[in-house]
């Protein structure tokens, strides 16, 4: 793996347990209708920050379009996920921040 990278992998495995956490509450809420596209946001987002994981291990010649791209999901799911009252979507707004800075300071 190159070395460049391990802080942005460290940070996009943070945001997976937290957009894992996120996901696996909002399922559990009352309303699971309300959260239909913070669930759908939250899956997206995983699955580009596994995708940019996988770019950066790999060394991808494509890092910094996939960064670019995780980075805007990123933004998108903190931005409804910060719409929602409970601890864990405000958690996973705050990580997904951060995991959205942490790919664009990669593409930069």
């Amino acid at each position: 793996m190159n070395r460049q990278y391990e802080e942005c992998i460290k940070i996009c495995m943070e945001y997976l347990e937290a957009c894992n956490t996120c996901f696996d509450s909002c399922l559990k809420e009352d309303d699971v209708k309300m959260m239909t596209k913070c669930i759908r946001y939250d899956r997206a987002c995983a699955d580009a920050c596994m995708f940019a994981i996988q770019a950066m291990v790999s060394n991808s010649p494509f890092i910094d379009e996939i960064c670019n791209l995780c980075a805007d999901i990123c933004e998108r799911c903190a931005e409804e996920c910060a719409k929602h009252n409970h601890e864990h979507c405000q958690q996973c707004a705050r990580t997904c921040q951060k995991c959205a800075d942490a790919c664009r300071n990669m593409s930069a």
